[in-house]
């Protein structure tokens, strides 16, 4: 070759698997192999014994595979009959690599993340070299992989984003208005390849640019993972990463053939981590297994780093007594401004809707749900067991509107104001209302207590400061005693969230 560093691709090549017991080790068995092959007119590219499986794997030309199992078949028929040689047969459709590296461990750590696992390796002694060999419809990733560690190329991220509304609208916005920043300060290439809403996805391989919402209309696809599994191996991608921008109970079913698949998972979509106790470890399980990771940092807090706080805290020993404060940046933003200001309960609602705050029904947060989500969240990853029906929630919808469609619970909100305007006005003077989770009991039983509640405090405490849509979070701890870390800031709306989940994706990304 003329540069020492090439990358070697030998592509249509065929491995002709020679099996038995008892054979390797003995004197002329390789000799009697090239001598049939040659005389066979076969080249013959890379002999391999495989001692832990008893059998030689000899590379050759694809159309010569037939030719060459049917050659050694008749060279070695005596060894067939008595049993010392069991099989030979091939396996087609491989391709070669060559390539010189100073650390293989960091190499084939890579191909292993991407789920290449080479069917024949061999090193070339006294040299840096390698020729691996893998199956063709993993070729041209594995070529990028090995090209990238090697030559210090820009490493291509291939980000599949689910949901492109308010939050995963911006998250591509965001992602598009940085990505030649962080490939130039970051070596990360991040390419959006797939976008996709309940109806349809669509894919481009080189990654999607300013136009991405047209193609999104005209796409042709169904919405289906499997057509996401199908088009990440049909074109090769590597570096995988699934971005669950939805609120959907549907999708996240999909966790687990998705890390088995070769994805990384970041979401903002809270709900798996609320499923009973029993799914949230097999999903664990499943990642451990495949290597996959799964990162949620804006289930609570928007973007906020609540949850590696707390995480790290907790894997340092730090007994954490108690979580509280006010969780939803929605709620928040409701009643900073029904506290402060003479509109209509209604009137603050809607306003929170047209700016992206609420969920896309705003039940979803009134109803309590989303705050018991998220301290359910925070409640696990203390390694409690707790489940959603252990929380006590303060719904905040009248019954009469909790089953109700969408449209119409929008169009009844009024319904709502005569009751918390008597809420607002039987308060003690210079008191706010907040809407709170609180985690507390004893932290280092199997179970915590769980209270979601509407409450009234003093203006002028922590909780009654808060301003616009900030959301604060006590964590009081053993070492801290009565002194609480406190975390506050923006705790709603589609920027801050999509930065979020943006800081997650990059964190994977400087991972693989």
């Amino acid at each position: 070759m003329k540069n020492a560093n090439e990358i070697k691709f030998l592509k249509n090549r065929s491995i002709v698997k020679f099996e038995g017991e008892d054979f390797l080790g003995e004197i002329g068995i390789d000799g009697r192999i090239f001598k049939a092959l040659t005389l066979a007119r076969i080249s013959v590219g890379v002999i391999s014994q495989q001692a832990i499986e008893n059998g030689i794997s000899i590379l050759v030309q694809e159309n010569d595979a037939e030719k060459a199992v049917a050659c050694l078949i008749d060279e070695f028929e005596a060894e067939r009959k008595s049993g010392k040689v069991s099989q030979i047969y091939s396996i087609n459709n491989v391709s070669v690599i060559g390539f010189v590296a100073e650390d293989f461990n960091k190499v084939f750590a890579e191909l292993a993340r991407n789920n290449v696992f080479p069917l024949l390796l061999n090193q070339v002694a006294g040299e840096n070299r390698v020729n691996i060999v893998v199956t063709s419809s993993q070729d041209e990733k594995t070529k990028n992989i090995i090209e990238s560690e090697i030559f210090k190329k820009p490493k291509p991220v291939h980000l599949a984003i689910i949901g492109h509304g308010n939050v995963g609208k911006t998250l591509i916005e965001q992602v598009l208005e940085s990505s030649e920043e962080i490939k130039r300060r970051k070596k990360i290439d991040l390419k959006v390849v797939a976008v996709a809403n309940s109806k349809k996805i669509a894919f481009n391989k080189k990654g999607f640019d300013a136009n991405w919402a047209e193609e999104v209309l005209t796409a042709e696809h169904p919405s289906s993972v499997q057509e996401l599994i199908n088009f990440s191996n049909e074109n090769q991608l590597e570096n995988l990463i699934v971005v669950d921008n939805t609120a959907s109970k549907d999708f996240v079913k999909n966790y687990h053939a998705l890390a088995e698949n070769g994805f990384d998972l970041v979401s903002s979509n809270k709900i798996f981590n609320t499923l009973p106790i029993e799914e949230y470890r097999k999903l664990r399980y499943t990642l451990s297994k495949n290597n996959r990771r799964y990162l949620y940092e804006t289930n609570v807090g928007a973007g906020l780093p609540l949850i590696d706080t707390i995480k790290l805290l907790h894997l340092s020993g730090e007994n954490i007594t108690r979580i509280k404060g006010v969780f939803s940046g929605t709620l928040s933003y409701v009643f900073n401004n029904f506290s402060l200001r003479n509109d209509k309960f209604s009137t603050i609602i809607n306003e929170a809707l047209e700016k992206g705050y609420t969920e896309p029904d705003p039940r979803e947060d009134l109803s309590g749900n989303d705050v018991a989500r998220k301290l359910l969240i925070l409640a696990r990853e203390l390694d409690l067991i707790n489940e959603f029906d252990d929380i006590n929630i303060q719904n905040l919808v009248p019954e009469s509107l909790l089953s109700v469609s969408k449209p119409e619970f929008l169009s009844r909100l009024e319904e709502l104001d005569e009751e918390y305007q008597k809420i607002k006005e039987n308060q003690e003077p210079d008191h706010v209302l907040r809407y709170v989770g609180d985690l507390h009991g004893d932290l280092q039983k199997d179970k915590g207590e769980l209270d979601v509640k509407l409450i009234s405090v003093p203006a002028t405490s922590a909780l009654g400061q808060l301003k616009g849509s900030d959301s604060i979070f006590e964590i009081y701890t053993e070492s801290y005693g009565e002194n609480p870390i406190v975390i506050m800031g923006a705790g709603a709306g589609a920027q801050v969230t999509a930065r979020g989940v943006f800081g997650d994706i990059l964190r994977v990304s400087e991972t693989k």
